[in-house]
C-alpha cells in the first residue's frame, strides 16, 4: 500500500490537502503590522493614544474575520518581511524574502545548487555533497538527514513571515515526461491574525521518477508555524513532518555506457544501461518541532513628536459645535457660562491626548525547545549475492534494516539588550542547556539472536553571547559554549563573526566579513556505533576532533567584486570509507561489479589543512551581463579529504524590459569541476564515502554542463525555462562515481504570488 499507493495518489492528496487549507484559512483578515526592527530591541506601543491602528475598512477599528463593508476602490496592501531565528536564545535575524527573488530563479529547484557546487546522485531531491569543502554544514548527529538538506534545510533557513495582506505562494516545477521526469509542487500560507501575531503553512512534494533505471525518488513535507511578537512575550514555532522514499542503483554497471558508448554493438538510451541493484531502497520519517518564547523585562519612555504632528486642540467654534442645539443656543447668549463651559472642554481634550510611548526591553528571560525524531529503513527484496562483504543476519531475500534516533534540547538563558540606553552598546548573553539523544539499533544476543538496543547520551552545556548589531560601523556577534557534564563532557566550541561597513566614497562601500571558529568535538553517534545486516562497528576509541577556521571577505557592489579566502586546520578528522574485496576481473578495466562492498570509519591521525579562495565577479556593459564565480580550494590530504581543485560557475546573460512591465533574463551558463577522486557513495547507509585507495580509483570532473535559459517575471509571477545539458555528448559526465548526469533535459516553472 505504502509506495505504489503515494504514487498513484499523490497528485489528489496534495491538492485535496491544499483546497482544504485555502478554504480554511481565507476567512482570516491580515492587519496592518507594527514595523519590527530586530536590530534596534524597541517597539513603538502609543499607549494611551486616542489613535488606533486602520483595518482594513480604514476606519480605525481593527477587526478579526472578512471585513463585510464596502471596500469598493480598496487596493489590498501588499508588504512582507521575513526572518529566521536563532537556535539556542532565539534572537531575530532579519531574512530575505525567497519567493521574490528573481534572478537565478531557473536554477532555484536544482539539487546540484545555484552555481552546481553539489556532487549527487543524479536525480531531483537525491542526495548530496557539496564539492567546497568550506560551504559544507555542520555534521547533523542524525546522519540519514545529513544529504537531503536541499529538501528539508535548517532552522537557519525556516522563514517566518509578517504580511500586510494575507500571502499565499504556488510553485510547480516540471522535468520531462511522465516516464522519466521529476516535478515539484510547492505551497506557502502566511497571514497576521493581529499586528503582533501570525500564522502560516508550507507544503512541499517532490517525485523524481529519474533518468537511469530504479532512481525514482518522492519527498513530502508539511509545516505549520506561528508566532507573537508583543512588547513583553515573543514567541516563535513550528511543527515539521517530512517522508523520504528513495529507489537505489548503485550507480550503472559499467561507466563506458557513458564514456566510451563507441566501444558497444548498439547505442543505449539512458533507460537502457543496467545498474547494480534493483528493488531496494531507503526511507526515511523525520518530525522536527522547535519553540523559543521569551519574556522582556524594561520600561516604557515617551516617544518625541514633532510639533508639525502632534494633535491640535479644536477651536471654541468647534467645542461648541460637539454641543446639542438648545444647549449651544443658551451658551451663545449667556457668555459666563460659555466661556466655563469651554474651559472645562478644553481641560478634558488635554487630558485624553496622552504622549505616545514605546516599550524598551532591558532584558530578557529565555527558553528554547527542539525536538527531532528520524526512523531510518533500509529494506530490499533482491539483493545480489555479491554485493556486500558481509552479512550479519538475515537473509538477501528479505532486507530490512531499521534505526531510530530522537533529540530532544531545552535551553535555558538570560540576555541584557543591546541598546537601551546609550551606555549598552552590545547585547550579553548566558544560556544552560540539555540534550537527551535516544538511539536504537538492532543487536545480536551470544546465541546469535536478533533483538533491539536503546543507547541514551545526555549532554548538559553552558554558554554565552556577545553580539553589536547598532553600531555605525562596526558589528560582531560572538558565541561560544562548553560541554560541563553528560557523554559529551569537554566538548566546546566558539564562534565569531565581524563585519564592518566602509564608506570610501558618496556611492561606494568596502563591506569586510571576517569569521572564526574553533571547536572539539567528539564523533557524532552513528560513527561510533551502528549496526544493520550489511555494515557492523562499534568504535569505542575515537578520539575529539578539533577544526579551527579563519576566513574573510571583501565586497565591493559598485563593481561587483566578492572575495572571499579561508583556511581550516583539522586534526583527528573522521570519515566514512570504502573497503572493498575483489572478486573478479571480468575485462582489463575492473568493474563496479567485480568488487564486493563494505564501509567503514576511520580517523586520520596527523593535521590536515584546507585552503579555500572564491572570487565572484559581476560584470555589466549596458543589457549585457557576465557574472562569474570561481573558487579555489585544496586539501594537505587528498586521500583522506579529495576537493576539485576548481569549482567553476559562469554566467551570460542579458536583462531587459518589455513594455516596462515584463522583465526578462535571457542566457546561457556552464557549470564545471577539475578532476578528483570524488566519494563515492553507499547505498547500504546512504552517504558518501571516500574510495577505496587500495584499488583503482575514479576520478570524474573535467566536464563543462552548459545550459541556456529565459527567466520572466511580471508582477507577482515568475517563470522560467531552460534546456540544460546542451552540450551532451560522449566524456565523464558525472557528478559522482558510476552516477552520471542526465541526458538533455527541458524544464519550466512558475511561481505565482497572491495577496488577498
Amino acid at each position: 500500500m505504502d509506495g505504489n499507493w503515494l504514487r498513484m495518489n499523490r497528485c489528489k492528496v496534495f491538492w485535496g490537502i491544499f483546497a482544504i487549507f485555502l478554504c480554511g484559512i481565507s476567512d482570516v483578515s491580515a492587519q496592518t503590522f507594527r514595523t519590527m526592527d530586530a536590530t534596534e530591541g524597541t517597539s513603538a506601543s502609543h499607549r494611551g493614544s486616542s489613535k488606533s491602528s486602520p483595518g482594513r475598512s480604514g476606519t480605525g477599528k481593527n477587526t478579526w474575520g472578512r471585513d463585510t463593508t464596502d471596500n469598493s476602490g480598496f487596493e489590498v496592501p501588499i508588504g512582507v518581511t521575513q526572518w529566521t531565528v536563532d537556535e539556542n536564545l532565539g534572537a531575530i535575524i532579519p531574512a530575505e524574502n525567497n519567493d521574490t527573488v528573481v534572478h537565478m530563479f531557473q536554477w532555484y529547484n536544482e539539487t546540484s545548487g545555484y552555481n552546481g557546487e553539489y556532487s549527487l546522485l543524479g536525480n531531483l531531491g537525491a542526495p548530496r555533497l557539496s564539492r567546497i569543502y568550506l560551504h559544507r554544514e555542520k555534521a547533523n548527529p542524525h546522519l540519514f538527514l545529513q544529504p537531503f538538506d536541499f529538501f528539508i534545510g535548517g532552522l537557519h533557513d525556516f522563514r517566518f513571515s509578517n504580511t500586510l495582506s494575507p500571502l499565499t505562494n504556488l510553485a510547480y516545477h516540471k522535468v520531462g515526461n511522465k516516464t522519466n521526469g521529476q516535478e515539484r509542487v510547492r505551497a506557502y500560507f502566511a497571514s497576521n491574525i493581529n499586528k503582533v501575531a501570525g500564522i502560516g503553512m508550507k507544503f512541499d512534494y517532490l517525485y523524481g521518477r529519474g533518468y537511469y533505471n530504479n532512481q525514482a525518488n518522492s519527498q513530502f513535507g508539511g509545516t505549520l508555524f506561528g508566532y507573537y511578537l508583543g512588547d513583553r512575550y515573543n514567541l516563535h514555532t513550528y511543527f515539521n513532518l517530512n517522508h523520504f522514499k528513495m529507489a537505489e542503483n548503485g550507480g550503472i554497471e559499467d561507466d563506458a555506457y557513458i564514456t566510451n558508448p563507441q566501444s558497444f554493438p548498439r547505442s543505449y538510451g539512458s533507460k537502457d544501461i543496467p545498474t547494480l541493484l534493483s528493488e531496494t531502497w531507503n526511507r526515511n520519517e523525520n518530525q522536527d518541532a522547535f519553540l523559543t518564547h521569551r519574556y522582556n523585562l524594561g520600561f516604557h519612555r515617551d516617544i518625541e513628536v514633532p510639533d508639525s504632528l502632534k494633535p491640535k486642540m479644536p477651536s471654541d467654534k468647534e467645542f461648541l459645535q460637539q454641543i446639542p442645539d438648545s444647549i449651544r443656543q443658551i451658551l451663545l447668549a449667556d457668555t459666563v457660562r460659555q466661556a466655563f463651559v469651554l474651559d472645562s472642554m478644553r481641560t478634558v481634550w488635554s487630558a485624553s491626548q496622552s504622549v505616545p510611548q514605546e516599550f524598551v526591553p532591558v532584558s530578557s528571560i529565555i527558553h528554547t525547545l527542539k525536538i527531532n525524531n528520524l526512523r531510518h529503513t533500509y529494506y530490499s527484496y533482491a539483493t545480489p549475492a555479491n554485493y556486500y562483504t558481509n552479512l550479519f543476519y538475515g537473509d538477501l531475500t528479505s532486507v530490512k534494516d531499521r534505526t531510530k534516533a530522537l533529540s530532544v534540547k531545552n535551553t535555558l538563558g538570560i540576555s541584557l539588550r543591546e541598546g537601551f540606553n546609550k551606555w549598552a552598546q552590545m547585547g550579553v548573553a548566558a544560556f544552560i542547556s540539555h540534550e537527551l539523544l535516544r538511539y536504537r539499533l538492532p543487536i545480536l544476543d551470544p546465541n546469535g539472536l536478533l533483538g533491539r538496543k536503546r543507547y541514551d547520551e545526555h549532554d548538559i552545556a553552558v554558554g554565552g553571547q556577545i553580539t553589536r548589531t547598532q553600531g555605525k560601523y562596526i558589528h560582531y556577534d560572538i558565541e561560544g559554549q562548553l560541554s560541563i557534564w553528560g557523554d559529551n563532557i569537554g566538548d566546546f566550541s566558539a564562534d565569531g563573526t565581524l563585519t564592518s561597513d566602509i564608506p570610501l566614497s558618496r556611492r561606494d562601500t568596502l563591506a569586510v566579513e571576517i569569521h572564526g571558529m574553533v571547536d572539539g568535538q567528539g564523533p557524532d553517534f552513528y560513527l561510533r556505533h551502528y549496526h544493520s545486516q550489511f555494515l557492523w562497528w562499534d568504535k569505542t576509541n575515537l578520539a575529539k576532533e578539533f577544526h579551527g577556521r579563519i576566513e574573510g571577505s571583501l565586497h565591493l557592489p559598485r563593481i561587483g567584486t566578492h572575495l572571499y579566502v579561508g583556511f581550516e586546520n583539522i586534526k583527528n578528522f573522521t570519515y566514512l570509507a570504502m573497503e572493498n574485496t575483489e572478486l573478479s576481473t571480468s575485462s582489463g578495466n575492473a568493474l563496479p561489479g567485480d568488487f564486493s562492498h563494505n564501509v567503514v570509519v576511520r580517523q586520520a591521525g596527523s593535521n590536515i589543512q584546507v585552503f579555500s579562495a572564491r572570487l565572484v565577479q559581476k560584470l555589466k556593459f549596458g543589457p549585457l551581463h557576465w557574472d562569474n564565480d570561481i573558487t579555489y580550494q585544496t586539501s594537505s590530504n587528498g586521500d583522506v579529504l579529495p576537493l576539485p581543485k576548481l569549482n567553476i560557475y559562469s554566467n551570460l546573460y542579458l536583462h531587459f524590459r518589455i513594455a516596462k512591465v515584463l522583465n526578462v533574463e535571457l542566457g546561457g551558463d556552464l557549470r564545471y569541476f577539475t578532476k578528483y577522486y570524488a566519494p563515492d557513495y553507499s547505498p547500504a547507509i546512504q552517504q558518501f564515502a571516500i574510495q577505496d585507495a587500495n584499488h583503482p580509483r575514479i576520478k570524474i570532473g573535467n566536464y563543462p554542463l552548459v545550459s541556456v535559459y529565459a527567466n520572466l517575471h511580471i508582477k507577482h509571477c515568475r517563470i522560467y525555462v531552460l534546456m540544460q545539458h546542451v552540450n551532451q555528448g560522449s566524456g565523464h559526465r558525472f557528478w559522482a562515481p558510476h552516477y552520471p548526469m542526465d541526458p538533455r533535459t527541458f524544464h519550466f516553472g512558475v511561481s505565482w504570488n497572491f495577496f488577498n
